[in-house]
Order: structure tokens, then C-alpha cells, then sequence
């Protein structure tokens, strides 16, 4: 594949069992493009290989006086020349493309996982780290895949070279053939070494990475509450702990470095003493000690392949391992739900969405309200109701596939949530997606015009003016047009800042609001929608989302009373079950843990309100008395 035909229409299904099992899976699926830098490769190599020969032919014509042989020299090193100088110009450019393409192949496998997981996939990987293995991580792994061609050129030169002179010169070949491995190999018992301090340099990066992305993200809380310095200090300690493994690294392959420059130094030194004694006695003549000479001298530039490659691998398997670990994730746990016999089919429209995890039932076409007293399981439940079992209390947060703890364990037993009777996580993932959309608490909002946002996959039932206008987002409208520059008459054609920073968080809460009213999905999960708007207009929005989704099955995970009211059915989840289903009204007066969690009650007032007036007058006199 050509740089220009990429992006690959289909990026393949990786091998992601292991860091080192990546690596081979990304080589085999290049095996075209390796082996035209392998040939150019060998072409180049071929021709500073043969190019000590060549001079020594050379030196042996001028020593004999034979001007015709001298010709025919010089006319073979133009030709080994032009073979240097393509060979080395197509390897770079063969060289580059299999850069390029591994580098490409690995950044749409990641994309494609990112696509299928959502926002499930920071809930399991941090998201530095996601950030560390889609930039550095990409690029380390394709010059791996790379190098491995060049490495095998380099190795086919050197092969040739101690050959050539074993035939050529025999007496200083057999010194050099013996030498060379050893100083190919010299370095290999400090490759562990290197290997554990550029993994330690490696981890401690994608912590500073993490840190940095964490801090960047609550830039503006923390400017709110006064602690960017303590975030700038944390940071400060995390680059010089990275600055310190960087320097222990380099140490170790500048080591490994001075090997490669020392040994065949001394190698050049035995092989110019030993070939000089060799002349004296009239063994060799001067042009075979000038092609030994200048043999050594050449193994310089393969010899270095060897320390390339063992740093491409050094650097590029954990970050190999990293990609591989994210592109392990999956939906669902394969090890624990098994393939069905047949494929599934969509299930029929109108069907009620169920959890039989918590026994939360949602039936279609009805407005229902669920209340958690933890914003962190509705969080959870949320994206369980999207399709992401894995995603509950305890789950897979490390990325490594097996749970965390008992909680994790039983996570990944509980089964899938059901819509109309059909498992989610057994459908398509295009399916389940058009199904059912989940708007977590904190929605994104790509920079772009509003026109863009809004430009998603949509049943066409539901226009944009309609969706705004359920959302309440008319000042939004208004403040987007202000800030439009000259000649933007339609808010539609205005323009949102990355992440919709210049809007307030009540405003972005609303817009996304609005997008996925648009979508209109059979199935609609929104996650505290109104958090970040004021009393008023959550009372209006709850009555454009209420009157807008009507016939449709639309689930609420909230805790405000202007928002229940408006819901037909209200369930409360207390201990990650179904504790109470009925309407806001009815809860209000016969459960008191949703009154605690709706009115905020403290227990000492949920024991005054079910108090009798004698009970009551008595309870403010022991109270009195204590005080």
C-alpha cells in the first residue's frame, strides 16, 4: 500500500493477545511493502559491501601497472555507485511508506475502538493513557515494523562482506568473519537492562501524560479554586521523575553505543596490524590489505542496524503492549458470554428495554425517571442501558479483561440489558447504536458551525429547530450569533468552539441536548440532562423533552423534582436494585428513601415528618433539653 491510498479501507482485525504478538500481526500484514525495502535494502547494502573490493581490484591494478584493468575498475564502481545511491533513495522512501502505514494501521485501530467502546473506554483505560498510545506509542511501533527490513538488509550485507573476504583474502578473512559476530553480539547482555529502564522511562511518561491531560481538562476548575499550582508542582515532579529515567535510559544505550564503536575499532586496529605483517612477508598483496581494510571499515554503517533494531524493539514493545491492551477491549466479556447459535435479529419495534441486573423496567413508548441515590451508579447504569455490561460497579477499569475483584467478577456475569427481548451486546453494534442512545452527564461538543453539530445519524423525524426549541436553547442561539463575525446571519452557520469552551456549562449541557433529541432513537437515555441549567428553564425543558418524545421510550436518570413530575413512571434503585416504582407524587408520600434523595432529608427529619403531633411535640422537647 502507497501513502496515498491510505487510510485502509478496512485496518484488519488484530492480533492483541500480547505486545510482541501485535508486532508480528502488523509485519505479516505489510509483507509486500517489507519485502521491496528488503530488496532495495539488499541493493544498497549489495553495493557498499562490494564496494572495498572493488578498491582493492583498483590498488592491485595500479600496483601491476595494468591501465585496462584500471578501466574496468573504475567502470564497476560507477556501477556499484548508482547502485548505492538508488538503493538508498528507494529504502528511505520504502522505508518511510512502511512507517507511515503501520503507523496509519495502528491509529485506525484505535479509532475503531474508541468508535465501539465510547465513553466506556476511559471508564476502563485512563485517559492519558489513551492519549499516550494514539500519538508517541503509534509512532514507536512503526519504527519497528520499519526497521525490521533495513535490519535484515544490513545483516545480508555483512554476511556478504565476510564472506567476500574469506574467498578474497582468507588469512585476514577468517579474523574478520570471527570478529564480527562477536561484536554483532557484544551488546546483548545489556539489551535487558536497557529494555527494563526505557520500559520504567515509558511508565513514567504516560503517568506525566495522564497527569497533564487530567490537569488540562479541569483547567478551569482549578483556576476557580486556586490550584494550579499545585497541580504545576505535581507535574514539575512528575517531568523530572521523567527526566531522570531518561537520563538512567540513555546511560545504558549510550553503553551499548560505545560498544558498537569501540569493538570494531579494534577489530580495524588487529586487521591493519595483522594484514601490514601479512604484506611484509609477502603473503596478501596491498590490494587485498586495502579491501580488508576498507571491508572493516564499511561494516561500520550495517554493524549499527544491530543496536537500531535493538532499540526499535526495546521502545516499541511496551508501547505495542499498551495498544494491544486497549485494542483487547470488547462490549462484552468473551470469556464469559458465549456466541449465540444464531445470529440475532433486530428486535421488533415497541419493545420494552430491561435490566435484569437491577429489575429496571422501561416500557416502551412511556417517560421514565430513574433515581439513584449515588451519582455514580446512575453514571453506571446509564451506560449499562446503552449496551456496556462490562461498565458496572468494580468492573474492568485496568483495560486487562478479567474484572477488578469479586465486584468485577459478578459485573461481568450479570446479563446483558434487553429491548423488546434481545440481548444489546448481541446486536450489531450499528444496531444497538441506532437503538438506543445514551447521553452521559458530561456530553462533548466538537468544534465546528451548529449546522455540523447537528449533522448526525437521525431518523429525519425530528428536525433541529424542534430539538432547540425543546432544549430551551433560544439564548444560546442569540449568544452564538453575537459572537459570529460579520456577514453570519443564521446561528446555524455559526461557529462552536473546541468542546463549546465559550459557551457556559448550562448552554453546552442544553446544545447536546438538543443533538441527541435530533438523533431520535428508539430509545433515549439522558444522564442528569438539566445538572447545569436553573429551576426555570429545567421545568420548560422538561416539558419540551416530555411532549417531543411522546410514543417514543425515553429514560431519565435524575434526582430533580421538575423532571420527575413530568415523567409517567418513576423507579428508585437503592442497593443496585429496583426499590419502588410508581409517580413522583406517589413516592413523595410513601417512600422515604426516594424523599430522602429527591427533598434531601436528613434522617432526623424523615423521623420528625412521621411523627404524630404528640409525638412530634415530644421529640422537639427531648431536643430542646439536649441542647
Amino acid at each position: 500500500m502507497q501513502i496515498s491510498d491510505l487510510p485502509y479501507p478496512d485496518p484488519g482485525v488484530p492480533d492483541a493477545r500480547s505486545g510482541p504478538r501485535f508486532l508480528l500481526w502488523l509485519g505479516r500484514g505489510q509483507l509486500g511493502g517489507q519485502l521491496k525495502s528488503l530488496c532495495w535494502g539488499m541493493l544498497h547494502f549489495g553495493g557498499v559491501a562490494g564496494l572495498p573490493y572493488a578498491v582493492g581490484l583498483g590498488v592491485d591494478a595500479v600496483v601491476d601497472r595494468e591501465p585496462n584493468r584500471l578501466l574496468l575498475v573504475g567502470g564497476l564502481l560507477v556501477l556499484i555507485g548508482v547502485a548505492i545511491s538508488v538503493g538508498d533513495a528507494m529504502l528511505h522512501r520504502t522505508a518511510v511508506t512502511n512507517w507511515i502505514t503501520a503507523a496509519a494501521r495502528v491509529q485506525q485501530l484505535l479509532a475503531r475502538k474508541t468508535a465501539e467502546l465510547g465513553s466506556a473506554l476511559t471508564r476502563r483505560v485512563a485517559a492519558g493513557e489513551v492519549v499516550a498510545v494514539s500519538t508517541g506509542d503509534v509512532e514507536k511501533i512503526g519504527w519497528f515494523v520499519e526497521a525490521v527490513s533495513r535490519f535484515l538488509a544490513a545483516v545480508f550485507a555483512i554476511v556478504l562482506v565476510c564472506v567476500g573476504l574469506v574467498f578474497y583474502a582468507p588469512d585476514l578473512g577468517v579474523v574478520v568473519a570471527v570478529g564480527v559476530p562477536v561484536i554483532a553480539l557484544a551488546a546483548l547482555p545489556l539489551l535487558p537492562r536497557a529494555t527494563r529502564r526505557a520500559d520504567v522511562q515509558r511508565e513514567k511518561a504516560g503517568r506525566a501524560t495522564e497527569l497533564a491531560s487530567d490537569t488540562v481538562a479541569g483547567l478551569r476548575v482549578l483556576r476557580g479554586i486556586g490550584g494550579e499550582e499545585l497541580f504545576l508542582g505535581r507535574y514539575r515532579e512528575a517531568s523530572q521523575e521523567v527526566r531522570k529515567a531518561a537520563v538512567r535510559s540513555a546511560r545504558m544505550w549510550a553503553l551499548i553505543s560505545a560498544i558498537q564503536v569501540a569493538l570494531p575499532g579494534l577489530l580495524l586496529i588487529t586487521v591493519v596490524w595483522y594484514g601490514a605483517s601479512l604484506a611484509l612477508d609477502g603473503r596478501i598483496a596491498v590490494g587485498e590489505l586495502v579491501a580488508a581494510f576498507s571491508a572493516v571499515a564499511t561494516l561500520l554503517y550495517p554493524l549499527r542496524h544491530f543496536e537500531e533494531i535493538a532499540m526499535a524493539y526495546s521502545f516499541s514493545r511496551p508501547s505495542a503492549q499498551r495498544a494491544a491492551r486497549v485494542l483487547s477491549l470488547t462490549r462484552t466479556d468473551p470469556a464469559e458470554r458465549s456466541a449465540p447459535a444464531e445470529p440475532v435479529g433486530e428486535p421488533a419495534a415497541g419493545g420494552d428495554l430491561y435490566d435484569p441486573r437491577t429489575g429496571l423496567l422501561a416500557p416502551a413508548g412511556r417517560f421514565t425517571a430513574v433515581v439513584c441515590g449515588d451519582p455514580d451508579l446512575a453514571g453506571r447504569l446509564a451506560e449499562r442501558l446503552g449496551g456496556h455490561p462490562m461498565d458496572e460497579q468494580g468492573g474492568d477499569r485496568d483495560g486487562d479483561g478479567d474484572g477488578d475483584g469479586a465486584a468485577g467478577r459478578e459485573a461481568q456475569d450479570a446479563p446483558s440489558v434487553l429491548l423488546g427481548g434481545v440481548a444489546l451486546d448481541e446486536l450489531e453494534l450499528d444496531t444497538a447504536r441506532r437503538l438506543v442512545l445514551v447521553q452521559d452527564k458530561d456530553p462533548v461538543l466538537l468544534s465546528g458551525t451548529l449546522r455540523e453539530l447537528f449533522d448526525v445519524p437521525a431518523s429525519g423525524s425530528v428536525d433541529s429547530a424542534a430539538a432547540l426549541a425543546a432544549a430551551q436553547c433560544g439564548d444560546v442561539l442569540d449568544a452564538l450569533l453575537q459572537s459570529a463575525p460579520d456577514g453570519v446571519d443564521d446561528p446555524m452557520d455559526a461557529r462552536i468552539t473546541e468542546r463549546g469552551r465559550s459557551l457556559s456549562g448550562g448552554q453546552r449541557q442544553r446544545l447536546a441536548l438538543a443533538r441527541s433529541l435530533v438523533t431520535d432513537p428508539e430509545v433515549l437515555v439522558l444522564d442528569e440532562p438539566t445538572s447545569a441549567v436553573d429551576s426555570h428553564t429545567e421545568a420548560r425543558i422538561a416539558d419540551g423533552i416530555a411532549a417531543l418524545r411522546a410514543g417514543r421510550t425515553t429514560v431519565v436518570l435524575a434526582s430533580s423534582p421538575l423532571l420527575l413530575d413530568r415523567a409517567d413512571r418513576v423507579v428508585l434503585i437503592d442497593g443496585g436494585t429496583v426499590a419502588a416504582v410508581g409517580t413522583h407524587r406517589e413516592l413523595l408520600h410513601r417512600e422515604p428513601r426516594y424523599r430522602a434523595v429527591v427533598t434531601r432529608e436528613t434522617d432526623e427529619e424523615q423521623r420528625l415528618a412521621g411523627l404524630g403531633m404528640t409525638e412530634l411535640e415530644e421529640a422537639l422537647t427531648e431536643i430542646e433539653e439536649s441542647a
